[in-house]
């Protein structure tokens, strides 16, 4: 088993957690533990959030960069690690 796969299976085995993905830099799936029409849905519009919030950041300090995005909202939570060559998002239900 990959590092990958090892540290999805970790993620996948917390309590509330719904779903994980990896997506390269373009927001294309390179893993998942979603169906596909979930994942699609996913990825264009997290990869959207990511860019947007590395802006924001960079425009407020240009010595700052982005590492970490929480969103809860009353029916999901969506954590987004980007980094630079991926971007790890885990979807969980919040109140589990």
């Amino acid at each position: 088993m990959t590092e990958v796969e090892e540290t999805m299976k970790r993620i996948q085995g917390h309590k509330g957690v719904i779903g994980i993905i990896v997506a390269n830099t373009e927001g294309i799936p390179i893993r998942t533990t979603l169906d596909n029409a979930t994942t699609v849905q996913y990825c264009g519009l997290l990869n959207r959030v990511a860019d947007n919030a590395r802006i924001c950041i960079r425009d407020i300090d240009p010595t700052n960069e982005l590492t970490f995005i929480r969103i809860r909202s009353r029916h999901h939570e969506i954590m987004i690690a980007p980094e630079k060559d991926y971007m790890l998002a885990v979807i969980q239900d919040p109140v589990a």
